[in-house]
């Protein structure tokens, strides 16, 4: 058995698609669903888990604050967080830099999608 895919309900797919782009997400493949909704999937290179993207107008996007994240292993969490800085994203916490500069603290960050959906970002083990 294997864990295949998580699906996300979006309000605007292609600009979904940017975001999870700059996070290093390469989308795979876009079609129409025969219930007429727009999907999109997208995957880490290598990864065998694939995200898949939801869009539909009738479908208006909302759920409680922190009900879901996912997350991304990275080599260099700093690196990376300034690349995502870099172009545009806002990390949290705000004062990342400052805290993980003291080895005692984890390099543990997060992102948050244009849904509201949070990505979690720490380094691969």
């Amino acid at each position: 058995m294997k864990f295949l895919h998580t699906r996300i309900r979006v309000s605007d797919l292609d600009n979904t698609i940017d975001f999870y782009q700059k996070l290093g997400f390469e989308l795979r493949d876009r079609k129409d669903s025969p219930q007429g909704n727009k999907l999109a999937f997208l995957e880490i290179p290598g990864a065998e888990h694939f995200l898949e993207l939801c869009y539909s107008p009738e479908f208006k996007v909302e759920f409680p604050e922190d009900l879901m994240h996912t997350c991304v292993g990275v080599e260099d969490v700093i690196a990376y967080c300034d690349k995502l800085e870099n172009d545009g994203i806002e990390i949290w916490p705000g004062n990342w830099r400052e805290k993980f500069a003291d080895p005692a603290n984890r390099q543990m960050a997060f992102v948050t999608d244009p849904d509201g959906y949070e990505v979690e970002i720490l380094p691969i083990p």
